[in-house]
């Protein structure tokens, strides 16, 4: 495992490191703080460049993954790490809509998402292909889960070591989901925010490119291609609401600024964006300075089945919370019960199975509706960012089990029969 080497490739759309706080800027190297003010570090762009140069038709003459937008990525290469990522099904949710009370709703399903099945797959393969370009042989990541699958995949794929962080208590699914890619993966007994200090002093001593540290610049860039496609995928054109997961607060700011970006340089028209998030009530830091009026966020020590989305120390908290209060949105939070019934709302009505996460975001887009703060007839778009089956011991008691018969006829009706009943009497219960 190596330090990187010293190289720096531009390339013509992006330009620089800029401070979001005071505007100061620096090269593109593996940096994420400013130096002057200790404020997070965003990648800028030549728009004109970008306008003049990007059209519809060559977007969609691009590969079938987030690499049809390369040229609102920071990679200044043709030689990208592409494993299929992205693209994935902007889902009609007809019957979802019809029980919530809703005309239009979409469901951006990264449950499908290659290779590892959650929106992970866009930042990692984004970070990966700029470290490489900056020279790095080892990468690394402080991860709830997502991260560190999409990580070690990624890597294995683009020959890279790969040394990844986790809480020790992380769900088995997605330990066993980062083992089978052979990374060397370090358990902390701690939260994701104790992880996280940790993996800032590695960093500092190593000199590994950390995909969610001093690659973070480039790795979040990632997320806007979940804006870019929605609104390639509705027809070159924004919806009126969307709801997402909050975390770190990086997804949701990034898919604005995705949106912002095609308004720019031309490729849909300006367009007001509702934007709301979407928290669990265990680790809700930003949903609790929202409710507040704050625009500061104090941390909290997570405890929620949602350990995907339980950062009780948001990065870009701030900046959620302000993209929130100017577009009209909202942020919510909803308790690990609401969570589960989220889960089983998509799985029933639209054959989705999300995690936590994404039960989360059902959770709080009915919470919203029910409390008039969606209106029905609104475009809207719910981001489901990764897959049931990495979490499924948190709905494990919840679902039934199965019918248990000899293999008769009669056994087989008597048990039809009984399940039958059961489901009137469900029904009863929801009627009354």
């Amino acid at each position: 495992m190596t330090q990187a080497k010293t190289l720096n490739p531009t390339a013509a759309t992006f330009k620089a490191l800029k401070c979001k706080e005071c505007g100061a800027e620096y090269e593109l190297a593996a940096s994420h703080v400013c130096e002057a003010c200790f404020g997070p570090l965003e990648v800028t762009y030549d728009y004109n460049t970008l306008r003049r140069t990007v059209t519809r038709e060559s977007i969609q003459s691009g590969p079938n993954s987030i690499w049809r937008y390369r040229s609102f990525l920071p990679v200044a290469t043709e030689n990208v790490i592409d494993v299929g990522t992205g693209m994935t099904p902007l889902v009609q949710a007809n019957r979802l809509a019809r029980r919530l009370g809703l005309k239009k709703l979409y469901i951006k399903n990264d449950a499908v998402n290659m290779p590892t099945l959650s929106f992970k797959d866009r930042v990692v393969s984004v970070a990966l292909s700029r470290a490489r370009e900056l020279g790095f042989s080892t990468v690394s990541c402080a991860s709830t889960g997502n991260l560190a699958n999409s990580t070690a995949a990624i890597a294995a794929h683009a020959g890279l070591d790969c040394c990844v962080f986790i809480p020790a208590d992380l769900e088995a699914g997605k330990v066993l989901g980062t083992l089978i890619y052979s990374p060397t993966v370090m358990a902390v007994q701690g939260n994701y925010d104790q992880v996280n200090r940790l993996c800032c002093e590695v960093a500092n001593t190593y000199g590994w490119g950390f995909v969610n540290i001093n690659l973070r610049p480039y790795y979040s860039e990632g997320s806007k291609t979940l804006g870019y496609e929605v609104a390639e995928q509705l027809g070159w054109q924004l919806p009126d609401h969307i709801v997402a997961p909050l975390a770190s607060g990086s997804l949701f700011t990034k898919i604005y600024k995705g949106f912002q970006e095609f308004i720019q340089v031309g490729l849909v028209e300006d367009k007001s964006v509702r934007f709301s998030g979407a928290q669990a009530e265990g680790c809700s830091p930003i949903a609790q300075a929202y409710k507040e009026g704050r625009d500061f966020v104090k941390p909290v020590k997570p405890n929620t089945i949602a350990k995907s989305i339980a950062i009780g120390n948001p990065a870009d908290g701030i900046y959620a919370l302000e993209i929130a209060r100017k577009t009209n949105g909202n942020i919510a939070s909803v308790t690990d019960p609401e969570i589960i019934e989220g889960i089983k709302l998509l799985a029933e009505t639209e054959g989705i199975f999300t995690e936590t996460a994404g039960g989360t975001t059902i959770a709080v887009l009915k919470k919203l509706v029910e409390a008039g703060k969606i209106d029905p007839d609104e475009t809207t778009v719910a981001y489901i960012t990764g897959n049931g089956l990495k979490t499924q011991e948190a709905v494990q008691g919840y679902i039934g089990e199965p019918l248990t018969i000899e293999a008769k006829l009669d056994s087989f009706e008597r048990a039809l029969e009984r399940s039958r009943t059961l489901e009137r009497l469900d029904w009863q219960q929801v009627l009354v």
